[in-house]
């Protein structure tokens, strides 16, 4: 059996290499890491982020209400900068819902597709259940 969850299906689906970081927005916040150690999901959601609050009140649906759009924009920003530095991430991919809804993308970022998660679920099916380096997950995409 192989349980995933849809930030880690979305960010597998997503890989291009090196190390990516995968943000959700959408109701939530999802994320996902790939390094040279595989595919790493992860709950930064719930990590305190500002003024008592985490990173998925300023991020999530509850976020992108209270602040507004615009508002709403410059705290991904900030908290892709902020991640990207601290995880080193060569690259961050910002999927879910919400994603589209951005009018302009932070630096060393791209938009995601929810349909990279039909990819990603894809690719799990196809190794043997063992965790992937970055280097086979490459492998796994090609064929």
């Amino acid at each position: 059996m192989k349980v995933i969850n849809d930030a880690a299906m979305q960010a597998l689906g997503s890989y291009q290499g090196g190390r990516m970081l995968f943000l959700g927005l959408g109701t939530g916040l999802g994320s996902a890491m790939i390094s040279d150690h595989g595919l790493e999901p992860m709950e930064l959601a719930h990590l305190p982020y500002k003024k008592g609050k985490t990173y998925e009140d300023y991020l999530g649906l509850r976020g992108l209400k209270k602040l507004g759009r615009k508002k709403w924009e410059k705290e991904v920003a900030k908290v892709v900068a902020c991640l990207s530095e601290a995880l080193e991430a060569d690259h961050v991919v910002l999927g879910g819902g919400n994603a589209k809804k951005l009018q302009k993308l932070p630096p060393n970022s791209s938009l995601g597709s929810n349909n990279n998660a039909f990819v990603g679920g894809s690719l799990m099916w196809k190794d043997d259940g063992q965790r992937k380096t970055t280097d086979q997950l490459e492998s796994a995409r090609q064929e």
